[in-house]
């Protein structure tokens, strides 16, 4: 190797090294997060046409106070295009998500989760089926939320054994539940109840037991964000703000918030 080509390939690993680090430097410099959610997700977290509200909206603008990191809360349309937008990095945070293998590719989780949301079967009283494992859904039409997903392996399990559709909202799908397109309806037991109290159909429809799934939802930070730098602060104040009670009381109050005004306005 000749002094030139030496000089040349010296020169090109100094400009690897320095673009390397310009672009950790720039993921590092969280001067303002974006957080964005579901907005067809009650008490969970809403959008009422106007602003998002819900008990993982509260929770994640509870924990970025206490640390003094600036932040937007940002209506970015449906559930799908929230996905999307946080796996280009063009939000940080999504409040509160599911753990899943295709989601950690590009979500950053903490360790402590920010609320419990257990997933339950919702089926009409006037069409009524023995529930006991997942398996008692084969053979049945089923129907989910376009772009939920469940975890602890059933999202699996659901491709491979039963017959489910997808619709845009729960909203659609409990009134195909209720006209008999249906026979049961997968969704957040709490979202799931809170749209019958919107609906008035406490008496129509009944949540099956056991939970299908039970497993944790998490505020998380997008791989592709500016904000990375903050998970372990951020699970660090969950954890205190979880044993403290904190957690428990945003959410009472995200549910009592929803009682008195359930609107969703999503477009």
């Amino acid at each position: 190797m000749n002094a030139f080509t030496t000089a040349v390939t010296l020169r090109n690993f100094a400009c690897a090294v320095l673009l390397a680090a310009s672009t950790l430097s720039a993921q590092a410099i969280c001067t303002r997060l974006i957080l964005a959610a579901d907005p067809d997700y009650p008490p969970m977290h809403w959008y009422d046409g106007e602003t998002m509200h819900g008990a993982s909206i509260a929770i994640a603008k509870r924990v970025l106070d206490d640390l003094k990191i600036p932040y937007e809360v940002r209506y970015v349309g449906p559930f799908p295009r929230v996905m999307v937008a946080a796996e280009r990095g063009d939000i940080d945070m999504v409040a509160t998500l599911k753990k899943t293998p295709e989601r950690e590719a590009f979500l950053l989780y903490p360790k402590t989760p920010a609320l419990a949301n257990p997933v339950a079967v919702f089926a009409s009283r006037e069409r009524p089926f023995e529930f006991r494992t997942r398996a008692d859904l084969i053979g049945l039409r089923g129907g989910i939320t376009r772009g939920n997903v469940f975890g602890d392996g059933f999202d699996d399990y659901m491709k491979l054994h039963l017959e489910v559709e997808a619709a845009n909202s729960p909203e659609n799908n409990f009134s195909k539940l209720g006209a008999g397109r249906l026979d049961y309806f997968i969704t957040g037991y709490y979202a799931g109840m809170a749209y019958m109290l919107k609906r008035g159909d406490e008496e129509r429809f009944v949540a099956k037991s056991p939970f299908l799934v039970d497993t944790p939802n998490y505020v998380v930070l997008t791989r592709n964000g500016q904000c990375t730098d903050k998970l372990e602060a951020i699970d660090q104040r969950l954890a205190q703000l979880k044993k403290s009670g904190v957690l428990e009381e945003l959410i009472r109050q995200a549910f009592a918030q929803w009682k008195a005004n359930p609107v969703v306005h999503v477009k």
